[in-house]
């Protein structure tokens, strides 16, 4: 019998933090809750910084998840603005490794690939696909897409780690036809 597991998700932000936590019962996922951390009305980032440390510990002690997803910076014009962003994940990731949550990182085009088949997907269309995937009623949506983008790390991560593992052994189909003549049917 598979165990129960709980995906923390997170979407860093220096203005706006998404979160999300993904609840997996056997090889079914559902929303446990998502939400979003303001953080505009701290104007000083380091107290940001403190305050996503302590939010992050707190939904960690609230919903005790098994693993974080989170959302890799991506790479933007402004060098500033991605220092900031680094350093908002950073801490979120100091606060999972505060409480030995494992951590794994995705790329937002991996994320959205995952989710909706695009890379190039809008947050309105990971938003509406994981309210199709996940049986979200309307009320329970948020009008912040940060929320969505934090639990779509989370089942990104669900998706990736619930596939079988293919076997390294094989580098092309031809490869595996050649190793294994008793599985081909002719």
């Amino acid at each position: 019998m598979d165990r129960e597991k709980i995906i923390l998700g997170i979407d860093p932000g220096t203005i706006i933090m998404g979160y999300g936590v993904l609840r997996v019962e056997g090889k079914t996922p559902s929303l446990e809750t998502m939400g979003v951390l303001k953080l505009n009305k701290f104007e000083n980032h380091y107290l940001r910084l403190r305050h996503i440390f302590e939010r992050v510990v707190q939904l960690i002690d609230s919903y005790h998840p098994d693993e974080l997803a989170i959302e890799a910076p991506f790479f933007g014009k402004n060098v500033q603005s991605m220092l900031k962003l680094g350093r908002a994940q950073g801490v979120a990731i100091a606060a999972a490794l505060h409480r030995d949550i494992p951590i794994c990182e995705y790329a937002p085009l991996k994320i959205k690939m995952a989710i909706t088949g695009n890379g190039q997907a809008s947050k309105e269309q990971v938003s509406g696909m994981l309210q199709r995937m996940l049986h979200i009623p309307d009320e329970n949506m948020l009008p912040q897409l940060d929320a969505t983008d934090g639990l779509a790390a989370a089942f990104c991560h669900y998706l990736e780690t619930s596939r079988p593992k293919l076997d390294k052994n094989y580098s092309t189909w031809k490869d595996f036809i050649a190793k294994n003549p008793s599985k081909i049917r002719k």
